[in-house]
Protein backbone atom coordinates (compact mmCIF):
# COMPACT_ATOMS: atom_id res chain seq x y z
CA UNK A 1 0.00 0.00 0.00
CA UNK A 2 1.34 3.37 -0.96
CA UNK A 3 -0.09 6.15 1.60
CA UNK A 4 0.38 9.75 0.56
CA UNK A 5 1.03 12.45 3.41
CA UNK A 6 1.30 16.04 2.05
CA UNK A 7 3.02 18.74 3.43
CA UNK A 8 3.57 22.69 2.11
CA UNK A 9 5.06 22.20 -1.50
CA UNK A 10 6.05 18.55 -0.77
CA UNK A 11 4.34 15.49 -1.20
CA UNK A 12 5.75 11.91 0.71
CA UNK A 13 5.01 8.65 0.11
CA UNK A 14 5.32 5.91 2.73
CA UNK A 15 5.57 2.00 1.30
CA UNK A 16 6.08 -1.48 2.85
CA UNK A 17 8.77 -2.95 1.31
CA UNK A 18 9.15 -5.85 2.45
CA UNK A 19 5.62 -6.84 0.94
CA UNK A 20 6.37 -5.59 -1.89
CA UNK A 21 9.81 -7.69 -2.39
CA UNK A 22 7.39 -10.43 -1.89
CA UNK A 23 5.12 -9.70 -4.66
CA UNK A 24 7.68 -9.07 -6.78
CA UNK A 25 9.50 -11.95 -6.45
CA UNK A 26 6.61 -14.57 -6.62
CA UNK A 27 6.00 -15.72 -10.34
CA UNK A 28 6.22 -13.17 -12.65
CA UNK A 29 4.67 -12.71 -16.03
CA UNK A 30 7.03 -13.63 -19.35
CA UNK A 31 6.11 -9.94 -20.58
CA UNK A 32 9.94 -8.20 -20.63
CA UNK A 33 9.85 -5.24 -19.13
CA UNK A 34 12.89 -2.29 -19.12
CA UNK A 35 13.02 0.40 -16.91
CA UNK A 36 15.25 3.06 -18.03
CA UNK A 37 17.01 6.17 -16.89
CA UNK A 38 19.55 8.60 -17.45
CA UNK A 39 21.37 7.79 -14.26
CA UNK A 40 21.45 4.71 -12.52
CA UNK A 41 20.86 6.55 -9.24
CA UNK A 42 16.88 6.97 -10.51
CA UNK A 43 15.92 3.58 -10.44
CA UNK A 44 18.36 1.62 -8.11
CA UNK A 45 16.31 1.57 -4.63
CA UNK A 46 13.72 -0.22 -6.83
CA UNK A 47 16.70 -2.43 -8.60
CA UNK A 48 17.47 -3.75 -5.06
CA UNK A 49 14.61 -5.01 -4.55
CA UNK A 50 13.57 -6.73 -7.83
CA UNK A 51 17.32 -8.05 -8.14
CA UNK A 52 18.21 -10.03 -11.06
CA UNK A 53 15.54 -11.29 -13.26
CA UNK A 54 15.34 -12.27 -16.96
CA UNK A 55 11.79 -10.33 -17.50
CA UNK A 56 12.56 -6.82 -16.25
CA UNK A 57 15.48 -5.11 -16.72
CA UNK A 58 17.09 -2.00 -15.71
CA UNK A 59 19.02 0.11 -18.11
CA UNK A 60 20.96 3.61 -18.31
CA UNK A 61 20.33 5.72 -20.98
CA UNK A 62 23.20 8.63 -20.24
CA UNK A 63 21.98 12.70 -20.43
CA UNK A 64 20.23 13.93 -22.77
CA UNK A 65 18.31 13.47 -25.19
CA UNK A 66 21.25 11.87 -28.38
CA UNK A 67 22.16 9.66 -25.93
CA UNK A 68 18.80 8.64 -25.15
CA UNK A 69 17.82 8.25 -28.59
CA UNK A 70 21.09 6.07 -29.10
CA UNK A 71 20.82 3.39 -26.41
CA UNK A 72 17.30 3.22 -26.74
CA UNK A 73 17.52 2.60 -30.10
CA UNK A 74 20.04 -0.23 -29.21
CA UNK A 75 18.33 -1.90 -26.50
CA UNK A 76 15.26 -2.52 -29.19
CA UNK A 77 17.05 -3.65 -31.77
CA UNK A 78 19.13 -6.16 -28.77
CA UNK A 79 16.61 -7.21 -25.97
CA UNK A 80 13.43 -6.49 -28.12
CA UNK A 81 10.95 -5.48 -24.61
CA UNK A 82 7.29 -5.62 -24.30
CA UNK A 83 7.53 -2.60 -22.79
CA UNK A 84 9.95 0.35 -21.58
CA UNK A 85 8.93 2.45 -19.03
CA UNK A 86 11.41 5.48 -18.76
CA UNK A 87 11.68 7.01 -15.30
CA UNK A 88 13.25 10.28 -14.06
CA UNK A 89 12.81 13.65 -12.06
CA UNK A 90 12.01 16.35 -13.57
CA UNK A 91 11.37 20.24 -12.98
CA UNK A 92 7.98 21.65 -13.17
CA UNK A 93 6.57 25.04 -14.31
CA UNK A 94 3.62 24.96 -12.21
CA UNK A 95 4.43 26.34 -9.01
CA UNK A 96 1.29 24.86 -7.27
CA UNK A 97 2.35 21.09 -7.85
CA UNK A 98 3.86 19.56 -4.65
CA UNK A 99 7.19 18.40 -5.00
CA UNK A 100 7.65 14.59 -4.50
CA UNK A 101 4.49 14.23 -6.82
CA UNK A 102 4.93 11.51 -9.16
CA UNK A 103 3.52 12.11 -12.73
CA UNK A 104 3.10 10.55 -16.21
CA UNK A 105 3.46 12.09 -19.05
CA UNK A 106 0.82 12.30 -22.20
CA UNK A 107 2.64 14.11 -24.87
CA UNK A 108 5.68 15.58 -25.35
CA UNK A 109 7.38 18.19 -27.49
CA UNK A 110 11.58 18.73 -28.44
CA UNK A 111 11.36 22.64 -27.36
CA UNK A 112 15.72 23.35 -28.56
CA UNK A 113 15.75 22.62 -32.03
CA UNK A 114 15.20 26.01 -34.19
CA UNK A 115 15.88 29.62 -33.83
CA UNK A 116 15.12 32.88 -31.71
CA UNK A 117 14.07 35.63 -34.43
CA UNK A 118 12.78 38.72 -33.53
CA UNK A 119 12.52 38.26 -29.80
CA UNK A 120 10.36 35.16 -30.44
CA UNK A 121 11.41 31.47 -30.63
CA UNK A 122 10.52 29.18 -33.39
CA UNK A 123 10.83 25.73 -33.95
CA UNK A 124 11.27 23.32 -36.46
CA UNK A 125 7.17 23.89 -37.12
CA UNK A 126 6.88 27.40 -37.53
CA UNK A 127 10.34 27.18 -39.69
CA UNK A 128 8.95 24.77 -42.24
CA UNK A 129 11.70 22.25 -41.66
CA UNK A 130 8.61 19.91 -40.04
CA UNK A 131 5.32 19.05 -41.03
CA UNK A 132 2.80 18.97 -37.73
CA UNK A 133 1.38 15.41 -38.48
CA UNK A 134 4.99 14.01 -40.17
CA UNK A 135 5.14 10.62 -38.30
CA UNK A 136 6.00 10.40 -35.44
CA UNK A 137 4.74 13.65 -34.12
CA UNK A 138 1.15 14.60 -34.11
CA UNK A 139 -0.60 17.86 -34.37
CA UNK A 140 2.93 18.92 -33.16
CA UNK A 141 3.30 16.51 -30.04
CA UNK A 142 4.94 13.42 -29.54
CA UNK A 143 1.98 11.91 -28.08
CA UNK A 144 1.83 8.17 -25.61
CA UNK A 145 -0.68 6.26 -27.38
CA UNK A 146 -0.21 3.30 -25.06
CA UNK A 147 -0.56 5.63 -22.32
CA UNK A 148 -4.28 4.42 -21.07
CA UNK A 149 -3.12 0.91 -21.17
CA UNK A 150 -0.01 0.70 -18.92
CA UNK A 151 -0.79 3.69 -16.43
CA UNK A 152 -2.06 1.41 -14.36
CA UNK A 153 -1.53 3.71 -11.19
CA UNK A 154 -3.74 6.49 -12.56
CA UNK A 155 -0.69 8.85 -12.46
CA UNK A 156 -2.15 11.96 -13.12
CA UNK A 157 -1.10 12.69 -16.61
CA UNK A 158 1.06 16.11 -17.84
CA UNK A 159 2.61 17.30 -20.88
CA UNK A 160 6.18 17.71 -21.20
CA UNK A 161 9.25 19.77 -22.80
CA UNK A 162 12.53 17.98 -23.52
CA UNK A 163 16.03 20.17 -23.61
CA UNK A 164 19.22 19.70 -23.14
CA UNK A 165 19.88 22.02 -20.74
CA UNK A 166 18.48 23.17 -17.42
CA UNK A 167 16.23 26.10 -17.93
CA UNK A 168 16.90 29.18 -15.55
CA UNK A 169 16.88 32.06 -17.84
CA UNK A 170 13.72 33.69 -16.82
CA UNK A 171 12.50 35.26 -20.58
CA UNK A 172 13.69 31.46 -21.67
CA UNK A 173 11.28 29.50 -19.61
CA UNK A 174 8.30 32.40 -20.75
CA UNK A 175 9.23 31.36 -24.25
CA UNK A 176 8.62 28.14 -23.66
CA UNK A 177 5.71 28.42 -21.27
CA UNK A 178 4.13 30.75 -23.78
CA UNK A 179 4.81 28.25 -27.04
CA UNK A 180 4.59 24.87 -25.15
CA UNK A 181 2.35 24.82 -21.86
CA UNK A 182 4.43 22.91 -20.48
CA UNK A 183 4.16 21.27 -17.07
CA UNK A 184 7.16 19.33 -16.41
CA UNK A 185 10.70 19.55 -18.15
CA UNK A 186 13.43 16.91 -18.13
CA UNK A 187 16.25 16.33 -20.66
CA UNK A 188 15.45 12.84 -22.17
CA UNK A 189 11.59 12.41 -22.40
CA UNK A 190 10.99 13.20 -25.62
CA UNK A 191 13.91 10.87 -26.94
CA UNK A 192 11.19 8.10 -25.53
CA UNK A 193 8.85 9.20 -27.01
CA UNK A 194 10.23 9.93 -30.56
CA UNK A 195 12.16 5.98 -30.91
CA UNK A 196 9.17 3.88 -29.28
CA UNK A 197 6.52 5.64 -31.56
CA UNK A 198 9.08 5.41 -34.57
CA UNK A 199 9.90 1.54 -33.85
CA UNK A 200 5.71 0.84 -32.16
CA UNK A 201 7.11 -0.46 -29.07
CA UNK A 202 5.15 0.56 -25.68
CA UNK A 203 6.42 2.78 -23.45
CA UNK A 204 5.37 4.80 -20.60
CA UNK A 205 7.12 8.00 -18.92
CA UNK A 206 7.19 8.17 -15.53
CA UNK A 207 8.72 11.64 -13.34
CA UNK A 208 9.10 12.60 -9.86
CA UNK A 209 9.08 16.48 -9.19
CA UNK A 210 12.23 17.60 -7.62
CA UNK A 211 12.30 21.11 -8.12
CA UNK A 212 10.92 24.18 -9.79
CA UNK A 213 12.37 25.37 -13.08
CA UNK A 214 14.19 28.29 -12.63
CA UNK A 215 15.06 27.61 -9.23
CA UNK A 216 18.76 28.27 -8.98
CA UNK A 217 19.45 27.46 -5.30
CA UNK A 218 19.47 23.35 -5.23
CA UNK A 219 19.26 23.54 -1.95
CA UNK A 220 15.83 24.04 -2.04
CA UNK A 221 15.62 20.87 -4.47
CA UNK A 222 14.23 18.01 -3.49
CA UNK A 223 15.84 15.26 -5.27
CA UNK A 224 16.37 12.23 -2.32
CA UNK A 225 12.67 13.11 -1.70
CA UNK A 226 11.73 12.40 -5.59
CA UNK A 227 14.41 9.23 -5.76
CA UNK A 228 12.46 7.66 -2.64
CA UNK A 229 9.15 8.74 -4.43
CA UNK A 230 9.85 7.39 -7.65
CA UNK A 231 10.96 4.18 -6.84
CA UNK A 232 8.09 3.21 -4.59
CA UNK A 233 6.49 3.99 -7.98
CA UNK A 234 8.22 1.34 -9.92
CA UNK A 235 7.53 -0.96 -7.58
CA UNK A 236 3.64 -0.66 -7.28
CA UNK A 237 3.56 -0.60 -10.92
CA UNK A 238 5.47 -3.70 -11.39
CA UNK A 239 3.01 -5.21 -9.31
CA UNK A 240 0.19 -4.34 -11.05
CA UNK A 241 1.29 -4.94 -14.41
CA UNK A 242 2.12 -8.47 -12.97
CA UNK A 243 -1.76 -8.49 -11.84
CA UNK A 244 -3.13 -7.92 -15.52
CA UNK A 245 -0.63 -9.35 -17.45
Amino acid sequence: MIVAVHTKNHVILSMNYSAFSYLIFLNFTAMKIVVTAATINEWMPASKIIGNRPDIQFHKSGVGMLATAVSLTKLIFEEKPDLIIQVGIAGTFDQELLLGKVVSVSNETIGDIGVMEGGRWKDIFEMGLEQDDNYPYKNRLLPNEWLTKFNLLKLDEVNAITINEISTDEEHIHQLIKTYSPTIESMEGAALHYVCREMNIPFLQVRSISNYVGERDKTEWQIKLAIDNLNEVILKLIEELHKTV
